[in-house]
């Protein structure tokens, strides 16, 4: 046992850990998507989006993703927003592991009848 013990506390310590790293994943990975559904919405902008990216992150972000930032662009057909941050380690001298996923759709606009 005591030659087993410290490998069977090691993966489990590994498993939690990549856990946490996953779910700080997915929560960027929702801010981001929330960002984009309000940034392509008719009369918003990218700034929109990334200030609904950012209150979903203070809603949800806890510990659990911390040090995060937000940045939207566009180019007038398609509005991307990335989420950066870092996952929250439970393993000594690990600094945490960076996180970053984005979000990306096209812009909605209003067009009038095509053909007169």
């Amino acid at each position: 046992m005591a030659i087993i013990y410290p490998f069977i506390l090691l993966a489990t310590v590994a498993v939690i850990q990549a856990s946490m790293w996953y779910y700080a994943r997915q929560i960027a990975l929702t801010a981001a998507r929330e960002g984009v559904t309000a940034a392509r919405a008719y009369p918003s902008s990218p700034a929109d989006g990334a200030a609904q990216a950012r209150n979903v992150l203070r809603r949800t972000a806890g510990d659990s993703l911390i040090g995060y930032s937000v940045s939207a662009s566009s180019n007038g057909q398609r509005v991307r927003i990335e989420v950066s941050g870092t996952a929250l380690s439970m393993i000594p001298g690990l600094s945490g592991l960076q996180v970053t996923q984005s979000a990306s759709g096209p812009v909605e606009r209003w067009t009038g009848p095509e053909g007169g």
